[in-house]
């Protein structure tokens, strides 16, 4: 029986064409950077963001906390927003692997401002941690998958190079943020120092990041992911599949945000719920009745063969994907409406 998966977007297995070319791919140690399939993915990722060079990793949570330590010294303290990945789901990496402490901006809807930056970092005084890094999310994942503005992002980024402090992006899902939109890459590339992008979400790879910056970024960079265990032999067949997924699923977001877009249609009209704009694939709605718990709720749609992540005691998320078609949404939403009948 048919059970449909939208916990997150990281659920996607890849099809038949896309273990072909995974199958058939050239390989050679990638540690002694000898993997031509690996080495192809990592020049064509870079010069999609106009940037010099990139490294694939095994996770986006490796790229990112490979960026935080090669970016900072100990001691050193990155901003981010409060409900930035980094800081709520990396298992406290930061601190743990580079010795940085975290201050954390509330933004609104997951959006920092250049201003509240400014005022965030750190000035000279021998009292103050001094400010290594600025990360922001893009989309952002807790807000509901929201894009952080360009014009935004700009601003930051002047305000980051006139204080000599780096700039990272995790674009876990940047490319649905290119796609909603209509962004090319190399825009959001330029006002970063570096950048960390996922293959294994919405383009449907089955493992695998890349983080991106500068060629002597990258170099030393190279010398943490050996450190982190994240030196692998021939990985080329994991760069495969990604080098697939960004030639043949990069446009099918477009449709994951149409399927999200039609969920979220149906949400609104039960007065069980609110639900905020809805900009890509992901769907978070607050139960607002008496009649249940956030996990009551995603236990109900359990017993309807639909999987869900309760997001706090009130919210749920949902995340469509390239393994859910057109057809299944359908049938989610008729089974989301039995609820009510």
């Amino acid at each position: 029986m048919r059970v449909y998966d939208l916990r997150s977007d990281t659920v996607t297995k890849p099809g038949p064409e896309m273990r072909a070319a995974m199958a058939s791919a050239e390989v050679g140690d990638d540690v002694f950077g000898e993997d031509p399939t690996v080495n192809e993915l990592q020049e064509t990722v870079a010069r999609l963001f106009g940037h010099e060079d990139s490294l694939f990793v095994p996770s986006g949570t490796m790229g990112n906390q490979i960026a935080i330590k090669t970016h900072t010294s100990p001691g050193n303290e990155i901003i981010c927003e409060a409900d930035a990945h980094i800081f709520k789901y990396e298992a406290g990496a930061a601190g743990m692997i580079s010795g940085v402490i975290t201050k954390l901006l509330h933004g609104e809807h997951g959006i920092l401002t250049a201003s509240q930056i400014e005022e965030a970092v750190n000035s000279t005084d021998i009292h103050s941690a001094p400010t290594g890094l600025i990360a922001l999310e893009n989309t952002h994942n807790r807000a509901g998958g929201t894009i952080h503005p360009l014009a935004s992002i700009a601003e930051i980024s002047a305000v980051a190079r006139s204080k000599s402090i780096p700039l990272h992006l995790d674009g876990a899902r940047v490319f649905n943020a290119c796609i909603a939109a209509g962004i090319k890459p190399m825009e959001y590339g330029k006002y970063f120092d570096s950048l960390s992008v996922c293959f294994s979400k919405g383009l449907g790879a089955p493992v695998g990041s890349a983080l991106i910056g500068k060629r002597d970024f990258i170099q030393k960079a190279r010398y943490y992911r050996k450190a982190f265990g994240g030196g692998m032999r021939q990985a080329g067949i994991l760069a495969a599949g990604a080098l697939y997924a960004l030639r043949n699923n990069f446009d099918k977001l477009r449709e994951d945000h149409d399927k999200a877009q039609k969920l979220g249609d149906v949400i609104r009209q039960f007065t069980d719920f609110e639900i905020d704009s809805i900009q890509t694939n992901i769907v978070i709605f607050k139960i607002v009745s008496k009649k249940w718990s956030a996990p009551e709720f995603v236990e109900i749609l359990k017993e309807r063969r639909i999987l869900a992540i309760p997001f706090s005691s009130t919210k749920v998320r949902l995340v469509t994907h390239l393994d859910l078609s057109n057809s299944d949404i359908s049938d989610v939403i008729n089974q989301f409406k039995s609820i009510f009948n």
